[in-house]
């Protein structure tokens, strides 16, 4: 069992870490401020073309797998920029994977190319006020009127609606009570976002000001039937197929965050003199910084596990709930244990600490929390009866 990274990997973490290198703490520091995408980062890693870096070959993009994104995201994130500069490539990455799967000859090659080369900037329109993790509970429908379906309802936390020109849609087209399950009559859409049609109102929220989150209130939008993805009724399930990638590189981005909120404590203890002497001398200080260095190593590993298994084609639902879960909770403890290292000047933001803590939050809370991943394992993995 090798867990090294091979020399294409580690020239990925290379070159990546480049580009991130070029946007400073002022940079990011700014963006928290001032809030504003961060287009300059987001078109540096389009041009050397990492948007594509899981995406099929003939349209474009490299067609890595899933390790080499995770390894990319983490790079990203182990940095300054943070969640703030991840989540502004995150669903690149991954989003439109239902297109690569369950998508036509002629979607591919209309939807991703631009997806890839950062022409089209893409939102995900699941979540919505009333429903939450409960998907099957969306109210937004769409009906079909010939060649076009009009989609009326509503969805929040839908990051980058600001800037999107696209997005990809769950909507309900068949009541909820003419299926065996609440996801029966669901279908996706991938379309134009039309704001003759819809209203995008931005939330203010604690952390990652750089990316918006927003609701979306759409009326009336008609979408093509040639933007729907899949069968009619069956969009959750192509959804399903994208679960585990998008968990496994949550927990990359979050072990990449807890990494640099330790580096940064390691270089603050050290340099830092109370009582003429380095606090970084004393166990108290060490000892919670080496035990969150361990931590994230260990979830870095069941990442990588998760990866493997995805990349070969094996199940890794367990283990890629599992590295989510675990990537969080570390990163979180590391974030906090920074803040703490640094003292009075760990609340200040120009140390960058106190942002790191407020944006590595996310990891709990999104795309799934963290008592449904317990309640999958429990379930999946223990073998115990489901609970909600």
């Amino acid at each position: 069992m090798d867990f090294s990274l091979n020399d294409d990997q580690r020239a990925i973490q290379d070159a990546v870490g480049r580009i991130a290198a070029r946007f400073d703490e002022t940079y990011w520091l700014t963006r928290d401020h001032e809030g504003g995408f961060p287009h300059e980062f987001a078109d540096a890693m389009a041009k050397d073309g990492w948007l594509g870096v899981a995406m099929p070959q003939a349209y474009g993009g490299a067609g890595l797998g899933i390790t080499e994104a995770a390894l990319m995201m983490q790079t990203v994130a182990c940095g300054p920029g943070a969640f703030g500069a991840a989540s502004s490539v995150h669903l690149n990455i991954f989003g439109l994977n239902p297109v690569v799967v369950f998508g036509t000859e002629e979607q591919r090659a209309r939807m991703l190319p631009p997806i890839i080369k950062g022409e089209h900037r893409a939102c995900f329109g699941v979540t919505e006020p009333d429903a939450g993790l409960d998907t099957g509970s969306i109210k937004t429908k769409a009906v079909r009127d010939g060649d076009t379906y009009i989609v009326q309802g509503r969805k929040v936390w839908t990051s980058t609606a600001q800037e999107a020109d696209h997005i990809l849609l769950l909507v309900r087209t068949t009541p909820r009570n003419d299926g065996a399950k609440g996801t029966d009559g669901l279908s996706l859409f991938y379309t134009k976002l039309d704001r003759d049609y819809v209203t995008v109102r931005e939330i203010d929220k604690m952390g990652r000001k750089a990316v918006d989150s927003n609701e979306v209130f759409i009326d009336d939008l008609p979408v093509p039937l040639e933007d729907r993805i899949g069968e009619e009724g069956l969009g959750f399930r192509y959804l399903l197929h994208g679960l585990n990638p998008e968990r496994i590189l949550v927990a990359a981005e979050a072990i990449g965050i807890g990494r640099y909120a330790i580096q940064r404590a390691a270089k603050y203890a050290g340099e830092r003199i109370v009582f003429g002497r380095p606090i970084g001398q004393n166990q108290a200080i060490q000892h919670p910084l080496a035990e969150s260095w361990a931590e994230l190593e260990a979830a870095d590993l069941l990442m990588l596990k998760a990866a493997q298994l995805y990349d070969t084609g094996q199940a890794c639902g367990a283990e890629a709930n599992a590295a989510k879960y675990l990537a969080a909770e570390v990163a979180y403890r590391a974030c906090e244990r920074a803040v703490l290292t640094h003292g009075g000047y760990g609340y200040a933001k120009e140390f960058v600490v106190e942002r790191l803590l407020r944006e590595v939050m996310i990891a709990r809370l999104a795309p799934v929390s963290q008592q449904l991943i317990l309640c999958y394992i429990a379930e999946r993995v223990l073998g115990l009866p489901k609970s909600y």
